[in-house]
């Protein structure tokens, strides 16, 4: 049994323990729950190996999934097979459920926030696997014919990526503003300030639309649909400035 213990708990402290096997090379058989739960008395090591169970039950399933903020959290989400989620019930964080990106990013698409392209030589690749974005980049891209249409790329790109910059933080302003005022609520002889609470959190959803309509802008080759979203777009800022 000290045996068991000791191998048990070096696998499961490894984070090894799901599918292992007998230590005999020979023996395939596994270890089942009961069985390690009898031979592994730590409460620490308990607590890792159910912790690794339950990561595992969730990769398992093709309908569940971690909640992606940065900050962190533990909370495990139900996929609704739209693309995005609803807002974690736990940090509010919303993911996206296609694509490995953190946070859903709608209206851009998954393959925008994949798609990379070379402000020098136009050179489109994921920048996942950095692999080309199409199949050969000789057959699609010229860089030394195209020094000028490099340098307007180059501008058209800093622009967008100035102005999602801004909104991105934008967004952080409005985050920080409403945890100060959830804090300044707590105070006694403070009135309700719900309604501020609640225009943060509209605040906060407009800057993270508008930083993600940048992402689309700048990929959508439409020019009859691009002018609707950039109206659109124009509209929602000068709203969204104003609140």
């Amino acid at each position: 049994q000290p045996c068991w213990r000791e191998y048990l708990t070096t696998r499961i402290e490894q984070n090894m323990v799901v599918n292992c096997t007998c230590p005999i090379s020979e023996c395939r058989a596994q270890p089942t729950t009961a069985f390690i739960y009898s031979i592994v008395s730590s409460e620490e090591i308990i607590a890792k190996y159910e912790k690794a169970l339950l990561r595992c039950y969730v990769e398992c399933c093709s309908n569940l999934t971690w909640c992606t903020n940065p900050q962190g959290c533990d909370q495990i989400l139900l996929k609704d097979g739209l693309g995005y989620g609803a807002a974690c019930s736990k940090c509010s964080w919303i993911s996206c459920f296609n694509c490995n990106f953190p946070e859903a990013h709608y209206p851009a698409s998954c393959s925008h926030m994949s798609h990379m392209t070379c402000a020098k030589c136009n050179h489109g690749f994921c920048w996942r696997c950095l692999k080309p974005w199409r199949p050969n980049h000789k057959d699609y891209y010229n860089c030394s014919a195209m020094v000028s249409k490099a340098a307007w790329q180059e501008k058209r790109f800093q622009d967008y990526n100035e102005r999602c910059t801004f909104h991105h933080h934008a967004r952080e302003f409005a985050v920080s503003l409403r945890n100060s005022i959830s804090s300044i609520r707590e105070m006694p002889k403070i009135r309700n300030l719900t309604f501020v609470l609640d225009a943060c959190k509209v605040l906060e959803q407009a800057r993270k639309v508008l930083a993600y309509s940048c992402v689309y802008s700048y990929y959508n080759q439409d020019t009859e649909s691009m002018d609707i979203v950039e109206q659109q777009t124009e509209s929602l800022e000068l709203l969204t400035n104003a609140l």
